[in-house]
């Protein structure tokens, strides 16, 4: 067990003090169902035991805090500025709601407002969703001065309502626009700067000059699961901007997967495209592949197979690990293209040879020479100059259609009619 100067709300939570944070999150969930007043009527004894396990996690789920508590007990945290908050609200932000009991638990969440989230958006490589990876990334945010514990001034009672808005932060503005016409504008008092009071320059603490919050970079450690995919998100509770009288936001990380050159996704299926010769596509092939796990995979041919332009072959459980369930995969797919041999690349001995190992060709029409209705044409390679000419060709189709000077467009637009 690790050492703390304290182990009580460890005991509540019935975990010991080097428990992980999905240990400590388990063990609360089971203990808070287990004694939550509205599923303990009539055992006030449940009551308290909630109230004391929810304090126990609310601290122990926060690394901040429990790092205080590890070392200085419930004194420290005391100290620090904290202190227990409603139990029903902790039970309700990690459950998310008590509708998950069948509605019976109550309506929505009370409590002091919450901040806005801050979204980051995070590139990943297909690598790294395969494997998984762990980000250290340093985020700048405003915590509460922890010189004047939020309230911006040096002594007490220094902090005054603004006379200019009389404490709203908005000031209303009549603007004569003409006789018998005004308009009404609000606007953010600049006097107080919309917070709705001022401090003297003087009474203003010297740490944060009366704002109240001070910037602070910190260190997140951002565990990317296998199987994850573009566009989920990681969420930091708790950890966006603070200010006096609100809950802090969440900070949240979006992914976005960078283009891979060999391998495309789609959902738990990988693909990819291979080149194979002719030779490969009809006697059978063998080839590797370099895996997004840095393994090689060394792919064959079933005896037999021949492989068409376009063909599709299978290798099960070779795709993306599902998230949560990584040990299960999807496939990995390899589509082929044939290279054929370049033009003129046989001689008419091999030919003939390869004649009596292939299919035979399609039999030569049969046609009578020198007929009025029968002319003999050759195959051509098309070129950029045939297809130049061609687009050429049929805007002069086009105008010949329209028919004499002035009538083509005319009886178009007469039939639509």
């Amino acid at each position: 067990m690790a050492k703390v100067k304290e182990t009580e709300f460890y005991e509540l939570l019935g975990v010991e003090a080097d428990a992980n944070a999905d240990e400590i999150k388990k063990s609360y969930r089971k203990m808070a169902m287990k004694f939550h007043p509205d599923k303990n009527p009539n055992n006030p004894e449940a009551a308290d035991k909630f109230k004391q396990i929810s304090e126990a996690y609310e601290v122990l789920s926060d690394q901040s805090k429990r790092d205080i508590y590890n070392k200085y007990g419930k004194a420290g945290l005391q100290e620090g500025g904290y202190h227990a908050g409603a139990a029903n609200d902790i039970f309700e932000r990690f459950f998310g709601g008590f509708g998950g009991f069948g509605g019976g638990f109550g309506g929505g969440r009370g409590g002091p407002p919450q901040g806005e989230d801050i979204m980051h958006q995070i590139a990943v490589s297909l690598e790294d969703l395969y494997k998984g990876k762990t980000s250290k990334l340093a985020v700048t945010r405003n915590i509460i001065c922890v010189t004047c514990k939020g309230s911006g001034s040096k002594k007490e009672g220094a902090t005054q309502k603004c006379g200019t808005c009389d404490g709203r932060g908005i000031r209303l503005i009549v603007k004569q626009l003409g006789p018998g016409m005004i308009q009404q504008m609000q606007t953010v008092c600049q006097d107080c700067q919309g917070k709705g009071e001022t401090i003297k320059d003087e009474d203003k603490c010297d740490t944060c000059k009366g704002k109240k919050v001070v910037k602070d970079k910190k260190v997140l450690e951002v565990h990317i699961e296998r199987g994850m995919r573009e566009g989920q998100k990681i969420t930091f509770a708790g950890e966006s901007d603070q200010a006096p009288g609100m809950e802090p936001g969440d900070i949240i990380f979006v992914l976005k997967q960078k283009e891979h050159p060999h391998f495309k996704r789609n959902g738990a299926d990988l693909y990819i495209e291979h080149k194979i010769t002719l030779m490969d596509a009809l006697g059978g092939t063998s080839f590797t592949i370099n895996h997004l796990d840095d393994r090689v995979l060394v792919v064959s041919t079933e005896e037999g197979d021949v492989i068409k332009p376009g063909d599709m072959r299978i290798i099960a459980k070779e795709g993306m690990p599902i998230h949560k369930r990584p040990y299960e995969k999807g496939n990995l797919y390899i589509k082929f293209d044939i290279v054929f041999p370049e033009p003129k690349s046989f001689k008419p001995a091999q030919l003939q040879q390869l004649a009596t190992i292939l299919p035979p060709r399609n039999p030569a029409p049969k046609y009578k020479k020198g007929a009025e209705n029968v002319e003999e044409v050759t195959l051509a390679h098309v070129t950029t100059e045939h297809k130049a000419n061609g687009e050429g060709r049929r805007g002069e189709a086009y105008h010949e259609d329209d028919g004499e000077e002035g009538q083509g467009r005319e009886g178009v637009q007469c039939r639509q009619q």
